[in-house]
């Protein structure tokens, strides 16, 4: 019986590292608010898992080779920035590998992987950074943070907006909700591509016009400043990824540096980011169940 009992034991372990990751949320519904993905995009759904754990929740586009969003439960932050070490999905590349993401082996990485996702190499020497939509700075657990360095979790992003406006901006979501929020947040980034498709190394990755992000956070204090009575239950954002847009959804403030000027970010009720992303998608767009509010 014992013998049989650790036959048992081993089989259900091997079976809970190979099972699929790559397809549906069902086992990663946890990172969404109510258990209830966003509306309104196609893509692959991956739990992104790392160590055996889930971590986070990605829709994933083929085609454009980077995820239309990730989301994610926020905690709060501590200790330094991990060190990079960049991953890849398995299983976007072979259904049948192990669902944990793994770092990229140096040298030539293998055919199948490069077909099915971006690789190192498609950023390298570009002028875009590795945009995370999920940032290692929304997290508290170091394994949680060293999972998001994945680059099904990055999109092209221009440093100035990565290291200037956008960064602002998740480092102040990051304060509201250690400060207000009382009880989980959930949030989903993502991203706004531009009408004609623009894109790194000849169709390899696709680069967004604007970044988006949107958090929910049910239970919240209830002596929130004036200043802040609107940024409660959701709010969220739209960043410019590109300073020669045009402005009719994030305008330019010309009194800020140089430096970041046209990488503006422009906070909105959420309401507002699901009208900016149906008239550019073309569908109606829902990031949370029912606005984040319980029937």
């Amino acid at each position: 019986m014992v013998r049989l009992c650790r036959t048992l034991v081993l089989a259900l372990a091997v079976w809970c590292c190979c099972e699929a990751d790559v397809g549906n949320f069902t086992a990663c519904t946890r990172f969404f608010y109510s258990a209830w993905p966003p509306k309104g995009l196609q893509g692959v759904p991956i739990c992104q898992r790392y160590l055996n754990q889930h971590r986070f929740a990605t829709l994933y586009s083929r085609t454009h080779r980077r995820p239309w969003f990730s989301a994610y439960v926020f905690s709060t932050p501590t200790g330094k920035r991990p060190k990079e070490e960049w991953k890849f999905e398995p299983q976007l590349a072979n259904s049948k590998a192990d669902g944990n993401m793994i770092p990229f082996p140096p040298g030539k990485v293998d055919q199948n992987v490069a077909d099915s996702q971006a690789i190192q190499l498609d950023y390298i020497n570009s002028s875009y950074t590795r945009g995370h939509l999920n940032p290692s700075l929304h997290h508290q657990h170091p394994q949680d943070r060293e999972s998001t360095f994945t680059l099904t979790n990055v999109v092209p992003q221009k440093e100035k907006s990565n290291d200037g406006p956008w960064a602002s901006m998740e480092k102040r979501v990051s304060q509201l909700l250690n400060t207000y929020c009382k009880g989980e947040a959930y949030v989903v980034t993502g991203v706004i591509p531009y009408r004609e498709e623009k894109w790194l190394r000849e169709h390899r990755v696709g680069i967004p016009e604007y970044l988006w992000s949107a958090y929910c956070c049910p239970s919240y204090s209830l002596n929130l400043p004036s200043s802040l009575t609107s940024a409660f239950p959701t709010f969220a954002a739209i960043g410019r990824n590109d300073p020669n847009s045009t402005e009719e959804i994030v305008p330019i403030d010309r009194n800020k540096s140089k430096r970041t000027r046209g990488y503006d970010v422009r906070f909105m009720p959420l309401d507002t980011l699901e009208m900016y992303l149906k008239q550019r998608f073309g569908v109606p767009f829902s990031v949370f169940y029912n606005q984040c509010s319980q029937p």
